[in-house]
């Protein structure tokens, strides 16, 4: 799934991302350093927060294995979350959306290779990320 719509309001791009993986948490921190308008709001896929954003969808949080962006009343996941908010990013990111053309089942086969084993390759926390004072408010939704 690239993208359904739901007629639900949203007025900020919501990324929701697995909270105890250092991969995720360290794309957290690259989105954040190249967003200074404070476009994206972020919440741990771990969170009763998520399952709130996600249950309008249809989609279980559970079997979630992906970055996932709600923007607009749309939800992307996988790579198509990916090139929606490398568009949105300051400096030469959104040129990369340009791949887009190419159809998501294949951008898919790397993404879920990376998804699949990420804990492996990257490493995980035990507890999601606790953001500093300064950020805290990029957290709420």
């Amino acid at each position: 799934m690239c993208c359904l719509v739901v007629p639900i309001k949203t007025y900020m791009s919501i990324i929701l991302f697995d909270g105890v993986c250092n991969l995720c948490n360290g794309v957290v921190n690259f989105i954040i350093d190249r967003d200074p308008g404070g476009r994206f709001r972020f919440v741990p896929l771990q969170s009763e927060k998520a399952r709130e954003l996600l249950r309008p969808f249809g989609i279980d949080d559970a079997a979630l294995n992906s970055i996932v962006l709600i923007q607009e009343g749309k939800i992307f996941t996988r790579s198509g979350a990916v090139l929606e908010i490398v568009r949105h990013l300051r400096g030469f990111w959104p040129l990369l959306s340009i791949f887009k053309v190419i159809p998501a089942f294949i951008r898919d086969v790397f993404y879920n290779y990376v998804a699949r084993n990420r804990y492996r390759i990257f490493g995980q926390s035990e507890t999601c990320r606790i953001p500093t004072p300064e950020l805290e408010q990029r957290f709420q939704v």
